[in-house]
């Protein structure tokens, strides 16, 4: 991933080459927040965006937060905070590690003492990689042992919030947001857990589950047990039953049927010698594999929900079994959909999710070694 030395632009630490330029020159007036076309004096007002995942036990966590980013930087949504159900103190570094990549190293970042997926993983030791004496990858947060607690950022997200206007995006296990439902009045605010909820949230985009046929697995997915529900069944049981607010549910035959393409990795981000997205999936996975965009297509539609990059089901109610296998009843008073990709659809939304996680940062980053780790 070297960058292109004879072709280069300097925009702070940043080192562009010169295709990575020339994408950027196009995306220009949609990088900054530019209005563009007839009617753009209608600006639309960013989608506050909760984040909540489990970074570090697989790639396309990191590829999501990523796009996150690159959509708070075109005016579409803006990150309110990141919450985490990975129980690994390195966990929230490496998080902080990435936002601060982006330039929005000051993002709250709760997590969990759930215990669950304690393991290390294989790419969040980034945050703790050096290159003379230096971190690789610049961040303030040591440990998530010294972060605050998961539902107390989510709490004071949504406490200052505007009503009914939040996003969460849950990619990992339902155990904050079960957690959250459970929770008391506090300084952030007199409404208990689902109260809260209910009052702030707009939309949960949530990716867990199965709902139809899954590629290369065909005929399993009434029986299939998706990782991000079974790793804490009785959370997304209790999610799915009590959760009061629309839910969308990306199932995990959407991710599979859009693959990532690992030749992005190699030339798409080559704008600086080390990026976090592209080895984080260099370390994931094998040479050549196209890891599914799972968590990245909860990402677009929870912040482009009307661009056509999706179809939804009729609506309908999810329930999770004991098994931990999700099961979709059709009802007209159903707060629940999933996410269906059609054959013509996919081209263009893969396309937008290669482009907006392989998005330069805009916003000025941190200069390697100002933000020491402690």
């Amino acid at each position: 991933m070297g960058v292109n030395e004879s072709r280069c632009w300097m925009t702070g630490r940043w080192q562009l080459s010169g295709r990575s330029l020339a994408a950027f020159l196009l995306w220009g007036p949609l990088l900054l927040g530019a209005p563009t076309g007839a009617g753009a004096e209608e600006v639309s007002r960013p989608v506050p965006i909760i984040f909540d995942t489990d970074i570090g036990n697989d790639v396309d966590d990191v590829l999501a937060l990523g796009m996150i980013h690159a959509l708070e930087s075109r005016g579409e949504c803006e990150l309110l905070a990141v919450t985490i159900t990975k129980d690994h103190p390195l966990a929230a570094p490496f998080t902080d590690a990435v936002n601060t990549f982006y330039g929005q190293g000051d993002i709250p970042i709760g997590v969990t003492r759930s215990g669950v997926t304690a393991q290390k993983g294989k790419f969040v030791g980034l945050a703790e990689q050096k290159d003379g004496g230096r971190p690789r990858y610049a961040h303030d947060l040591a440990s998530g042992k010294s972060a605050p607690d998961a539902v107390k950022v989510l709490r004071e997200s949504l406490g200052g919030a505007d009503d009914h206007s939040v996003v969460i995006i849950q990619v990992g296990f339902s155990t904050n947001l079960a957690e959250l439902l459970e929770s008391k009045p506090d300084d952030a605010s007199p409404l208990g857990g689902a109260e809260l909820v209910k009052k702030k949230v707009r939309l949960l985009s949530i990716m867990a589950g199965a709902f139809g046929e899954i590629p290369g697995m065909e005929g399993k997915f009434a029986t299939y047990k998706e990782y991000n529900v079974f790793k804490d069944v009785p959370s997304a049981r209790k999610l799915a039953r009590d959760w009061p607010t629309p839910i969308v549910w990306s199932g995990f035959e959407i991710g599979r049927a859009l693959p990532y393409p690992h030749e992005s990795i190699a030339k798409d981000y080559d704008y600086v010698e080390h990026h976090p997205l592209a080895e984080s999936y260099v370390l994931y996975t094998k040479p050549g594999h196209d890891r599914p965009t799972w968590d990245l297509t909860s990402v677009l539609y929870a912040v482009r929900p009307g661009d056509g990059y999706f179809d939804l089901s009729a609506p309908g109610i999810v329930r999770v079994t004991e098994e931990g296998i999700t099961q979709f009843e059709e009802s007209s008073g159903g707060k629940h959909r999933y996410l269906v990709v059609k054959d013509q659809q996919r081209p263009r939304t893969l396309e937008a999710l290669i482009q907006l996680s392989s998005q330069p940062p805009v916003r000025q980053a941190s200069p390697k070694g100002s933000k020491q780790s402690n």
